[in-house]
């Protein structure tokens, strides 16, 4: 079971909102802050009974691959580099978390909602128009994508590098992540935002042939929040928003 913890300052985040409970102005959902490791976090089960949220901070740098994903890095090369790994229960490529660089938010909703959807493909589209409400709001324009998963050379082993159903982009370029696990109980949404995108660092640990082609595409292929918004507070102020848009 995930520890939970009441009002935290997150790393590289400022003072989130709200001490818990019920977020101002989303009737419904439960804000909670889990502590422990990225780690700890990942692999725990968390009891879904009823709608709610999980802002998550980042301890320590963490490569976090997807479920079923094959391409993982050799041990010493990510204690070299000081990064931790950590499969995570839904499917995807690998994310590559560090302090201060990500906003990582998970979603839970129980089976049997109104906003549940038994069809995956259509399942966290609900999601993705909340995370545009709440870029529209910090005046970033940016649309969910509906069709079916886009997979290139690369996505099977970086998640940013393709882009799947709920999914949400700026210009082309994805800039909210969402995997999902489903149970009986409901789905967990794990959603992550790059404050910034260089993914020369993922491409490196995963040892991605050739590099200087799979940094290009990589580059191109998603963008970073500070890169659309100069604003410090970018990533408090679209939690706050992305809070605001939850559908009640």
């Amino acid at each position: 079971m995930v520890r939970r913890h009441g009002r935290q300052r997150a790393a590289g985040l400022g003072a989130l909102p709200g001490p818990g409970g019920h977020p101002d102005g989303v009737t419904g959902w439960l804000l909670e802050r889990p502590v422990g490791t990225v780690a700890e976090r990942h692999v725990a089960e968390v009891e879904i009974a009823g709608r709610c949220v999980h802002v998550h901070e980042v301890d320590r740098p963490t490569l976090v691959v997807g479920s079923g994903q094959r391409r993982v890095p050799d041990p010493q090369v990510l204690a070299a580099a000081g990064v931790g790994l950590v499969r995570r229960r839904s499917g995807g490529g690998g994310v590559l978390l560090r302090p201060g660089e990500v906003l990582w938010v998970d979603v839970l909703l129980p089976r049997g909602d109104d906003l549940w959807e038994d069809d995956v493909g259509r399942s966290a589209w609900w999601l993705g128009e909340a995370w545009v409400g709440a870029l529209t709001v910090r005046g970033v324009e940016a649309n969910v994508h509906r069709g079916a998963m886009v997979a290139t050379e690369w996505s099977a082993a970086a998640c940013f590098a393709g882009t799947g159903p709920g999914e949400v982009q700026v210009g082309g370029r994805k800039l909210v992540g969402i995997s999902q696990r489903r149970t009986r109980a409901g789905a967990r949404f794990q959603c992550a935002v790059p404050l910034s995108w260089a993914p020369a660092p993922l491409v490196e640990l995963l040892g991605l042939e050739p590099r200087e082609r799979a940094l290009e595409d990589l580059t191109a292929a998603a963008v970073g929040l500070r890169e659309l918004a100069a604003d410090p507070d970018a990533a408090e102020a679209l939690l706050t928003a992305l809070l605001d848009a939850l559908p009640a």
